[in-house]
């Protein structure tokens, strides 16, 4: 669990990327490299600790493979009662 706070906002930053590059039409490969490229940037920069991007990189993950956070809802059918 993610308890630092600028670590849960990038976290939240990469769900929400996921989930838009997810309706834009990317699959999985193409988020992971996305998101390998993101944890690139933030070890370059320095602005986390090692141990905090390597946990966000494990949430991050979980979340990438987890089928359940892109399944779009269906519609229930409505029927005409007339």
């Amino acid at each position: 669990m993610l308890q630092d706070t600028q670590t849960i906002r990038y976290y939240q930053r990469l769900t929400d990327a996921f989930v838009e590059l997810w309706n834009r039409g990317y699959r999985t490969d193409d988020m992971r490299m996305y998101l390998d490229g993101y944890l690139a940037a933030l070890r370059h920069s320095n602005i986390l600790e090692p141990f905090l991007i390597h946990r966000l990189e494990e949430e991050a993950s979980r979340y990438l493979y987890d089928e359940s956070n892109f399944a779009v809802p269906q519609p229930q059918p409505q029927h005409d009662y007339y």
